[in-house]
């Protein structure tokens, strides 16, 4: 009789965990599929958008896990028109969590910032580096945490050579083109001196569209930026120089935007639009993932590739 009611225990309890868990999974999913409008919806003035992972223009064919996918400057464009067309936004947070990316998606997000009609601050987290930081020069103002990752205001450019590999093996390169630099770059041969005064021309001019852009977007003097030489800061640091114009948590970052607004903050983050199939999707994924552990523009022609990213 003991054996039998300590069983019957152990089944209730059993039980009793399955259903606790499946009843969080299902407002967890509940809580995805609906993006937090299920029931009755809080109030709020003022929309957060997320730059989170390096970033890209759309969303990339590989499913890396959660929490490591790329920022797709599509989507935080689309999640800034939205937030700037809902009736119910005055200002915006755009917390940054970047080192940086492709050169055009990253304008392409600050122009949605600087667009916005209403307070804007960036908010950097952990790195706000490079195109990072060029979204934020869109922004009224940009704050970091004093050990944040603040700066990186330049520009690289990368090809790879595969002539000494081909020579090798035994492979020769050869390319009918019209127009002299047509064929610049092309990894299977060594690069010639005028083709990398071309190529090195284009990054120096990505480079000085950088240095434009922050000079203007942080009413910084053009040589102070570039006098940062691409380097790295962390939050202090960058405040001294003027990279950043305060230093503080989040909820600080939402209390000055209470200031500008002369109310009360209240914050709702806006995400991507998806289909229902695509939340099902994504939040099942994040809930098997929490139970297990419980982890640059590109000129191209042909067959030519350089890579040109902000880092």
């Amino acid at each position: 009789m003991v054996a039998d009611e300590d069983s019957n225990r152990s089944t209730m309890l059993a039980a009793g965990l399955a259903g606790a868990a499946a009843t969080l999974g299902g407002k967890y999913l509940l809580t995805r599929l609906t993006r937090g409008r299920f029931g009755e919806e809080n109030e709020y003035n003022i929309a957060k958008v997320s730059v989170s992972g390096p970033i890209q223009r759309t969303r990339s064919r590989r499913s890396p896990l959660p929490g490591q996918r790329a920022a797709t400057a599509d989507e935080i464009v689309e999640q800034i028109t939205r937030a700037d067309d809902d009736e119910a936004v005055e200002a915006l947070l755009v917390e940054l969590n970047t080192p940086g990316g492709e050169v055009l998606p990253s304008d392409d997000i600050r122009r949605a910032a600087a667009d916005f009609d209403g307070p804007t601050i960036a908010y950097a987290t952990d790195t706000c580096a490079s195109g990072g930081y060029w979204i934020a020069s869109g922004c009224d103002e940009l704050w970091a945490r004093d050990l944040s990752l603040v700066g990186s205001i330049g520009v690289v450019g990368s090809r790879p050579n595969a002539a000494g590999l081909a020579e090798k093996l035994g492979i020769s390169y050869e390319q009918f083109t019209a127009g002299e630099y047509k064929d610049a770059g092309v990894p299977l041969r060594e690069i010639e001196a005028d083709e990398r005064e071309y190529l090195q021309s284009i990054v120096d001019g990505y480079y000085e569209q950088f240095i434009a852009t922050v000079s203007d977007g942080r009413d910084m003097d053009p040589e102070a930026v570039r006098n940062t030489e691409a380097r790295i800061y962390i939050g202090s640091d960058a405040l001294e120089l003027g990279l950043v114009d305060e230093l503080g948590t989040e909820d600080a970052v939402e209390t000055r935007l209470g200031e500008l607004l002369g109310c009360e903050p209240a914050v709702r983050e806006f995400e991507p639009s998806q289909s229902l199939m695509q939340r099902v999707g994504m939040a099942a994924e994040r809930v098997a993932f929490a139970a297990g552990n419980g982890v640059a523009n590109t000129v191209s022609g042909g067959d030519r590739e350089i890579d040109i990213t902000l880092k």
